[in-house]
């Protein structure tokens, strides 16, 4: 029979290596990419597949010769960066009047702008596409930040309503018997109070404007192309080449993973905010 702290003890072991398991079955195609990437074709076709090979540069060599990365590397930071702060100052003034000035439609506003996460981007490419064409918006990093800052507005102001919600309303009213106005309200107490909440969200928009896909492959052409564009430029009719393919999935994929890394801690820290009371 097992006492209540060997019992503790072995649950503690026991979700520790389940978290090792599922850590490393999300982790395993990443490193299984970054593993291809250095391999040859032949090699990253061989049934079964090698464990062991030969590194080779040869694929980020023809990346580099065939592909300026820089410009499309370029792109994702401007039109990522440019959609999240243009999400931000659309998205914290909204949150703070449906927070702190809540009225009996808010709940539906706020339902109703997650739902449009609901509607397939497909259902609206070609009236988006006209407008862009019609505005000159077309392949432009301009056209691709707003529509980046559109999808993800919905997200952004429920994130940070969630947050601003446990916020105590006597902090703001305080500040408003000092003479603060809306504004001062927000940069000068209602920011700096929930700074992890404010962050994880940034973050949250920033991953998702830089894994985006479907609007970049279909308003862009080469101007304003950002990396998930350069990705699916190399499948080909003639099928896919695995090996070119990891490489530069790997360049693609390998900046927002070190910037992710870099800032865990307070990705964590925003997204557990308003958790335990």
């Amino acid at each position: 029979m097992l006492t209540l702290k060997q019992t503790r003890q072995l649950r503690t072991v026991l979700l520790g290596t389940l978290a090792w398991i599922v850590a490393l079955v999300v982790f395993f195609p990443i490193l299984w990419m970054f593993l291809t990437s250095f391999k040859t074709e032949l090699a990253a076709f061989s049934s079964p597949p090698q464990l062991f090979f030969t590194p080779t540069l040869e694929n980020y060599l023809l990346v580099d010769s065939r592909s300026d990365y820089f410009h499309y590397a370029k792109n994702s930071v401007i039109i990522s960066f440019g959609a999240t702060l243009a999400g931000m100052l659309l998205a914290v003034p909204a949150a703070y009047s449906m927070a702190f000035f809540e009225t009996k439609r808010t709940k539906g506003t706020l339902l109703w702008m997650l739902s449009t996460k609901m509607l397939p981007p497909v259902g609206v490419l070609v009236p988006i596409y006209l407008i862009f064409k019609d505005t000159g918006l077309l392949d432009t990093r301009t056209g691709l930040i707003i529509i980046y800052t559109l999808i993800n507005l919905p997200i952004m102001v429920w994130m940070l309503y969630t947050y601003f919600k446990e916020i105590p309303k006597d902090i703001l009213e305080a500040a408003r018997l000092d003479g603060a106005t809306p504004l001062q309200e927000i940069l000068r107490v209602l920011i700096p109070i929930s700074k992890g909440g404010m962050a994880s969200t940034v973050l949250l928009s920033l991953i998702l404007c830089w894994n985006e896909a479907f609007w970049s492959l279909n308003l862009t052409a080469s101007s304003a192309a950002p990396l998930t564009a350069l990705v699916a430029s190399y499948s080909s009719p003639e099928g896919l080449f695995w090996a070119k393919l990891s490489a530069v999935s790997t360049l693609a994929c390998a900046p927002i993973l070190i910037f992710g890394w870099f800032s865990q801690k307070q990705l964590v820290r925003g997204l557990s905010f308003g958790a335990v009371k």
